[in-house]
Order: C-alpha cells, then structure tokens, then sequence
C-alpha cells in the first residue's frame, strides 16, 4: 500500500515532469522568435484561426482571462497582433494576426521537426502519446463535468 504513495509512482508527476521538461526544450527554440511558451500557443492558435475570438483562445488553451489578457496585451505590443471589437457583437473580441504575425509563422514552422528530433521518438510513437494524452485528458475533464 505505501508503495502507491511513492513519488516515481505518480503518473501526476511524471505528466508535471515531462510538461516542464517539455517546456524547457521549446526554451532556446521561442527564444529565437521572442515568444515564451504561452505565447507560442496562442500563436498556433492563431495561425490555424486568425480571427478566433479571445473567449475561444482562453476555451483552447484551458486558460482564464486574467491569465490570456495579459498575454495578448504583450503579442500586441510587438505588434503581432490585434484585438479588434467584433462589429455583429460589440462585446466580442477577436484577434487577428498583423504582417508581422503572419511572417513569423514561417520562421516557427521548424520547431515541430526540431522538437520531435530531441524527443528521440518515431512520428508514430510521439502520435500514439499525443492520442493516449488526450483521452486521459477527456476522461479528467468529464469527470469533473459530472461531479458538477
């Protein structure tokens, strides 16, 4: 029974090791581009929906608005950005990539080889992890729906 309390045991610490690891390795990579990691995720978002809405980017992310607001404010600043007023909905944000945005999405397209090059991981393998993560988190989330 103590072996269950046991530290390596925990699948929450190997899950909380291997995010910072994870986040340690996209370091020296963002560094190039001027982006911390949290500002890398929005751009991804970004260059897959230029325009999303800031309440569906915090959606996306599992990131409140205290946390995101900040976060664009700084993207916006270095003018990757911009937050613009939705004109069917003044209460809407949105968020659209400037020139510059655009342009550094071209400079960001190497990390995903680099990153599964330092993983040591086949593309089949980093797949099969992604897939059992994402039906780990599913599982959590909606266990946490139904205690609601």
């Amino acid at each position: 029974m103590a072996d269950l309390l046991h530290l390596d045991n925990q699948l929450c610490f190997a899950l909380y090791s291997a995010s910072r690891a994870m986040t340690a390795a996209y370091a020296p990579l963002l560094e190039e581009l001027g982006l911390t990691y949290p500002q890398y995720l929005v751009m991804l978002v970004l260059w897959q929906h230029d325009g999303e809405r800031v309440s569906q980017i915090g959606e996306r992310l599992a990131l409140d608005s205290a946390t995101l607001t900040p976060l664009l404010k700084r993207l916006e600043a270095r003018e990757l950005i911009a937050r613009k007023r939705s004109t069917a909905d003044e209460r809407v944000v949105e968020v659209f990539l400037t020139p510059a945005g655009k342009r550094l999405e071209k400079r960001a397209a190497k990390i995903p080889k680099c990153m599964l090059e330092k993983a040591q991981l086949s593309a089949a393998e980093l797949g099969e992890l992604r897939t059992q993560l994402h039906v780990l988190i599913d599982q959590l989330r909606s266990d946490d729906e139904s205690a609601v």
